[in-house]
């Protein structure tokens, strides 16, 4: 690799090549070709001074400078590009040479600030989503390989690097924030990674395939002249050779992996977070010091972490925290995560858990795929699904962690207390397994359930994380989460300074180490109604404690006009089984016409269910597994009984009928023969297109489930 070297005076040369051990610490420039580059020629022959893109240069050199590096590069003059052998080996090393340089600076020409001293983003910012640089071939793998990548305007000016800036940057390319934090590369398919370059363009047709040579760790001759799709084929070919160590498979193991999948967990994580309204990093990294973690994340000794605490503690979001510094600190490893949902009859089993772990490692690792299609090839997609599955995925599972080339690998399930069906099973599999390989880590989360404890007490190597013993670190990440809940409620209530510090110390002195418990009061707090002279008069009627605060959401829904068609609502929805559509909902509950009709008449209906449910992309759920607990009388309060006596006055047998009938009402009303024009029996169900208006939407949960409410509804 060859530097430019800058001297005491600001003056700069081209170095000798540097053998690969031998290169030292080195800035970096990206920045969009244009006229007047100052090549290797000019530099050789001391011509180039004069030219435009000596400024570029000149900027490297002294910002690597202030940055305590002597030596840098840049791609225009750096390379010889007349020699065919040396722009050979460039363009293949290109990724790595980026990836492994201590500073990246991108110069962008076409986003300028006047002056340095000029405040505000937004002065910049819409020239900057604008910049031609967002736009070219090459400049993707100079976002992606850096791990520090720094933005400049045209004046030198700094504006912020690929952290600070990493939400405007996936708004403009649509990468993955996990990409741009750095995170590995082969949790992305092959299909994800081509997309990322689909709106780019290259001056050379072929360097649209040849500057994607590093995003898929693969070395190619250079073939100018063979054109675009001759460079996307052979690229193509190249990956599928290595696919024992890449991220492609074939048409039958692509098949394979998609009869596996029940659901993403990588796409379980996302929507969580954004429920949740974002990670917060500062409510979580508490974990990172904690003896217990570190026990386990750097010794041999416990490779089972069992992190537990009552509800609304916080456990879901301290794993998916968790998950993210696996990514950014074990970047080669396997990293495998399933959420349990109780409410989603499709991630509350212990299959499903198994297949979620199984379809992430061979999503990572496609060789281990072979252990899958053992099976597969014998039944296809009932493998999975049969009522043998269970005894068939854990042979699966274990052929997977005793496989040689498995590398080092961590898997993450939460909510155990959540796994609905099958919860011994799971248990038995985590206790069994934990301590049996060498190469892999668990971490399990759950309630204080003795059940849980029991079976897991059982692993050899077993380490337990209490969020109860631990209630100092969770109180100070819960101040943290109450900080940016009420600087949002400040914001949007026009708070004054007084109203907010009071707001700030009620919460932390009620929360009791409760995130859940901050997320409901600040919910209604944020309630149009509420006007900011109010909110003190309103918090003090917050009760400490989460069951006394569904004791007192269920006190507030009792006398009011809607008190009916909100008890019936609680009620369907504590009991089906899994979140329904709103569409799904009117069908299910006794309406009168004035609401059943009119969909945005519902909604605001949901709303009055006090803080029980929360409406997303037109799905009904619960915010979380305890108020579901709470209303059907699981919950050890007292008020947890009146409420279920409440909601369930005729017991759970009188909404299961009432389900069973109205979906028997429906599906007689709204089917009929093919009613999605298919016009054969044997359609291929995944080939199968749901039109835009689908006549099935208000009965698809009807048509599954109503057998199921039918068996528990006793005649008698």
């Amino acid at each position: 690799m060859r530097l430019l070297e800058r001297d005491d005076t600001g003056e700069f040369h081209l170095t000798d090549d540097f053998p690969p051990d031998k290169i030292p610490p080195y800035a970096i420039l990206s920045h969009t070709w244009g006229d007047g580059e100052v090549l290797f020629r000019d530099l050789m022959d001391d011509t180039g001074k004069n030219k435009a893109g000596y400024a570029k240069i000149r900027f490297c050199g002294d910002q690597a400078w202030r940055d305590g590096l002597r030596f840098f590069w840049v791609d225009t003059c750096c390379i010889d590009k007349s020699n065919s052998v040396e722009l050979q080996e460039a363009i293949n090393s290109m990724f790595r040479w980026y990836r492994n340089s201590t500073k990246c600076y991108t110069y962008l020409v076409d986003v300028s600030i006047p002056s340095p001293d000029v405040d505000g983003r937004s002065i910049w910012e819409r020239a900057f989503r604008a910049s031609r640089w967002f736009t070219r071939g090459w400049t993707l793998q100079e976002l992606i390989a850096p791990k520090s990548v720094e933005f400049f305007s045209r004046e030198a000016v700094y504006l912020g690097d690929k952290t600070t800036l990493e939400q405007v940057i996936h708004d403009v390319t649509g990468i993955p924030l996990e990409v741009l934090r750095n995170g590995p590369l082969s949790d992305f398919s092959v299909h994800d990674r081509m997309a990322w370059i689909e709106k780019r363009t290259t001056t050379r047709e072929e360097d649209m395939a040849y500057s994607l040579f590093g995003i898929f760790d693969v070395q190619l001759p250079l073939l100018y002249s063979e054109g675009k799709q001759k460079a996307f084929r052979r690229l193509r070919e190249e990956i599928s050779k290595t696919s024992k160590s890449k991220q492609i498979l074939d048409e039958a193991e692509v098949r394979c992996l998609a009869d596996l999948r029940v659901t993403d967990p990588r796409h379980d994580k996302k929507r969580i977070e954004t429920a949740k309204g974002g990670l917060l990093k500062d409510s979580y990294r508490w974990v990172l010091s904690n003896t217990h973690f570190q026990q386990w994340h750097d010794g041999e000794d416990n490779r089972l972490l069992w992190i537990k605490g009552d509800p609304g503690k916080g456990k879901t979001m301290l794993l998916c925290g968790i998950i993210n510094e696996l990514k950014i600190s074990a970047p080669s490893c396997l990293l495998s995560f399933f959420f349990c949902q109780a409410t989603d009859s499709r991630i509350n089993s212990a299959t499903a858990v198994l297949r979620g772990l199984i379809y992430l490692l061979v999503s990572q690792q496609p060789a281990l795929i072979s252990h899958v299609r053992q099976q597969y090839d014998l039944a296809g997609r009932s493998t999975f699904e049969g009522t043998n599955a269970w005894v068939i995925l854990w042979e699966i599972f274990t052929a997977i962690l005793q496989d040689p080339v498995l590398r080092t690998t961590y898997l993450i399930i939460d909510a155990l207390d959540e796994c609905v069906t099958d919860l011994k099973l799971l248990l038995n599999l985590v206790a069994q397994n934990s301590s049996a390989y060498s190469r892999v880590k668990w971490i399990v989360s759950s309630r204080n359930w003795p059940q849980i404890e029991e079976q897991l007490a059982m692993a050899a190597q077993n380490a337990r994380l209490s969020l109860e013993l631990n209630a100092e670190s969770v109180a100070a990440a819960v101040n943290t989460y109450i900080n940016h809940k009420v600087l949002h409620l400040s914001y949007q209530k026009k708070y004054d300074n007084e109203t907010k510090a009071a707001v700030v110390a009620y919460l932390s002195s009620n929360a009791n180490g409760t995130f859940l418990w901050v997320a409901l009061v600040s919910q209604a707090l944020e309630d149009p109604d509420v006007a900011d002279w109010d909110t003190l008069e309103t918090l003090h009627t917050f009760p400490t404690g989460l069951d006394a605060l569904y004791a007192r959401m269920v006190h507030q829904i009792k006398g009011t006009r809607n008190e009916s068609i909100c008890q019936h609502i609680l009620a369907i929805v504590a009991i089906v089984r899994r979140p329904i559509s709103i569409q799904e909902l009117a069908t299910l509950v006794k309406l009168p016409d004035s609401i059943s009709t009119h969909q945005d008449r519902l909604e605001k209906i949901i709303k009055i269910c006090g803080s029980f449910l929360t409406l997303r992309e037109q799905v009904v759920y619960f915010v979380h597994q305890s108020a579901k607990d709470f209303l059907l009388g699981k919950a050890t309060h007292r008020a947890s009984g009146d409420a279920f006596d409440w909601v369930f006055p005729l017991g759970l047998e009188d909404t299961n009928h009432i389900i069973f009938s109205k979906s028997l009402d429906a599906m007689s009303t709204v089917l009929r023969r093919d009613m999605y024009g298919l016009e054969e029996p044997g359609f291929p169900t995944d080939k199968v297109q749901t039109p835009s208006s689908d006549p099935l939407a208000t009965v698809r949960y009807s048509c599954v489930f109503w057998v199921d409410h039918l068996r528990d509804f006793d005649f008698r």
